[in-house]
């Protein structure tokens, strides 16, 4: 649900073959998440289960900052985008039951979405309608804190318009999702929160993963974060907004028992399960092809707000990994790479962070409009206090880390940036590229 910062990083790597195990340096691991916690670098859990049985967790950081109530392996983080993976299996669910069809165009249900009679439910499922994302949209972060009607929201999808034509390729839209929640409670005359409870939560005996409501710190729900020099409450998007593309609560324990479930065939049919593993284009159905070196995982990532999620299952390996933050100052890749490279018995380091401090009069040396020529991008340089915040075209703004002089990073986008105050100019680097900006 989250909108992208410069470009984003692709998930885990790919390499030469590792053998998973179960008799890993846990101690390393824990301190890698401690040397995280320490720097402000990350709050949130992580689980790993082998063979259904969970063989590590963590968890780091405070639910609620404002109370300094730290997180437990009970606290709930809300998952964004893997509430997609749930929304899919119910719709399969419903294709078993011989109650929907993948291919009958949604035009029953939105006669007023463009291309409605083009459009398939396996078109939705697979990002392929065209119809246009609308939390894209400049002005969603206006109103995606109120409310909304199913009815209000099919009139904002709809005044979206369509991107593409249906099935020519696909291209990621959550109004896809929200719609195919609609479809889900037209289809069984009950609530999206009902079904997954009564198709998923139930049968798999999950403890802690439900639809969300305003977050209930009492409830070991926990609040979410931006860091810009201290952790900083973020908004809380409404429920009623994403509602299958977004609005499911959950733990890492209960993510990896899902995946343990769905690919483990207690969810769905073997071939509604194929279903969801087919790519095409770069996505499956409610998931994603996830490598870590020569074994390939499937799963979902997740962001909502300050929460960010992802989870992966490793079917050769019998292995699930998942992620949940509501507060990270650091790239989570680097994060999954460190588990997995844990349970693995592959390389990593435990991180060490070098801090520069700068005055808020000397961080003014930097302060401007930077416009390159080789990508049609603007980045604003700002300041709030002793933290220097940038701003590219069209997107959120993120802090940046002073690392030495005139030398600035974001890890959670894996963005350094290195100034010439003299010469006017600024140096981006992001992922393996280099571009050259100018102050205005």
């Amino acid at each position: 649900m989250t909108k992208t910062i410069l470009t984003t990083a692709l998930v885990l790597t790919l390499g030469q073959i590792g053998i998973a195990q179960t008799g890993f340096d846990k101690t390393k691991l824990d301190n890698y998440f401690n040397a995280l916690e320490q720097n402000n670098k990350f709050m949130g859990s992580v689980a790993v289960s082998k063979n259904g049985e969970i063989i590590y967790s963590k968890t780091v950081g405070l639910a609620d900052v404002e109370n300094n109530t730290k997180a437990t392996e009970n606290s709930k983080y809300r998952i964004g985008s893997i509430s997609k993976s749930f929304t899919a299996v119910l719709v399969l669910k419903a294709v078993e039951e011989k109650k929907v069809c993948l291919n009958q165009t949604i035009d029953k249900w939105f006669p007023t979405i463009i291309n409605a009679d083009e459009i398939t439910v396996k078109h939705l499922l697979g990002h392929r309608s065209g119809i246009h994302n609308f939390t894209n949209d400049k002005d969603y972060l206006t109103w995606n804190t109120q409310p909304k009607t199913e009815k209000e929201m099919v009139e904002i999808i709809s005044k979206g318009g369509s991107d593409f034509k249906p099935d020519s390729k696909a291209a990621y839209s959550n109004s896809n999702f929200v719609l195919l929640s609609y479809i889900l409670e037209a289809t069984f005359a009950k609530s999206y929160a009902d079904l997954l409870q009564e198709y998923i939560v139930k049968p798999i005996n999950l403890t802690n993963t439900y639809v969300f409501g305003k977050i209930n710190p009492n409830n070991n729900e926990c609040k979410s974060y931006s860091f810009a020099g201290t952790w900083k409450v973020e908004n809380e998007t409404d429920y009623t907004i994403p509602l299958g593309a977004g609005a499911i609560i959950s733990t890492p324990s209960d993510l990896t028992k899902f995946a343990d479930a769905l690919f483990g065939g207690r969810l769905l049919k073997s071939e509604s399960l194929e279903i969801m593993k087919t790519i095409k284009d770069g996505y499956g159905i409610g998931l994603f092809p996830i490598p870590f070196y020569e074994s390939i995982g499937f799963g979902h990532t997740g962001g909502i707000d300050g929460f960010s999620s992802v989870y992966s299952h490793f079917t050769d390996d019998k292995i699930s990994y998942a992620l949940t933050s509501n507060g990270t100052n650091f790239n989570n890749n680097d994060i999954s790479i460190a588990v997995l490279s844990a349970v693995y018995d592959k390389p990593y380091e435990i991180p060490v962070f070098a801090t520069y401090n700068l005055t808020p009069e000397e961080l003014d040396g930097y302060l401007g409009v930077y416009a390159s020529k080789q990508i049609a991008l603007k980045i604003t340089i700002t300041k709030d206090g002793n933290t220097l915040i940038a701003q590219a075209t069209g997107q959120s703004a993120f802090p940046l880390e002073a690392t030495e002089k005139d030398k600035f990073k974001f890890d959670r986008a894996g963005v350094v940036l290195e100034f010439s105050p003299a010469d006017n100019t600024m140096i981006l680097k992001q992922g393996g590229g280099q571009f050259t900006f100018t102050r205005e």
